[in-house]
């Protein structure tokens, strides 16, 4: 069976829950380290599907594995192989297949709640009605717009694009639900006065410190059970 491959572009930016979940779901995973300096694989046909995760860059810096990867997600895309990626995964996804990647109005810090929306389609994925609510954890400053095509089956009270997908086949998240409770402490260890300096203006997308660090487990395992949703009907078009 060719395997899942997953992208790590970052040192906070691990798979998380996302390798757990598809061992789970029968399949064998692949990390690529980008961070470590391992390269971007020449075709995306050696594999049954793409990860890509976060990272703290932009899609727009001009280091060469953004460029290798955007090509990668379009073999990917004209061979049917699924695509998926979390927050700048997602830019990834959306740049490569022809969609803007800018700005987001502020930036996106801590547990914020995102709203199923996108009818029988985003149901089927959320396994929610339209208008629920799904509390997820956010570390970010861009946004991406859609690709031709793709459907948006979750928006946001601060970054209105929060996941899409594409086909039926490719799904982009823009918020972190890989996150494990050593992730969120990670996170703040590197990033956290990021956070402090955003909540001390005032910033209504970032929540405080003391709030980011309150119920990391329960929160963390939600969310979990979330991805696998996710990831479970993803599954279904990766061919082995």
């Amino acid at each position: 069976m060719k395997p899942i491959v997953v992208f790590q572009h970052t040192e906070v930016g691990q798979p998380g829950f996302v390798i757990p979940i598809l061992e789970s779901l029968g399949y064998r995973c692949e990390i690529i380290r980008i961070v470590d300096g391992q390269t971007v694989p020449e075709t995306a046909s050696d594999f049954a599907g793409l990860v890509f995760m976060g990272g703290y860059m932009s899609v727009h810096d001009p280091l060469p594995w953004i460029a290798q990867e955007c090509a990668l997600i379009r073999e990917a895309d004209a061979l049917d192989i699924p695509v998926a990626g979390h927050c700048l995964g997602s830019q990834l996804m959306a740049i490569a297949l022809g969609a803007n990647v800018h700005k987001n109005i502020r930036s996106e810090i801590g547990w914020q709640d995102i709203v199923v929306e996108g009818g029988e389609l985003a149901q089927a994925w959320w396994g929610e009605q339209e208008g629920s609510i799904i509390p997820t954890f956010q570390w970010h400053g861009d946004t991406f717009e859609l690709p031709l095509g793709a459907v948006r089956i979750a928006t946001g009270a601060n970054c209105a694009n929060q996941a899409f997908v594409l086909c039926d086949l490719h799904l982009g998240m823009q918020s972190h639900f890989e996150m494990t409770p050593e992730l969120v402490e990670l996170s703040l260890e590197r990033n956290g006065a990021w956070l402090e300096r955003e909540y001390a203006t005032g910033n209504p997308a970032v929540t405080s410190l003391q709030e980011t660090q309150r119920d990391v487990p329960a929160r963390t395992r939600a969310m979990e059970k979330v991805l696998t949703r996710l990831y479970s009907r993803w599954v279904r078009n990766c061919k082995p």
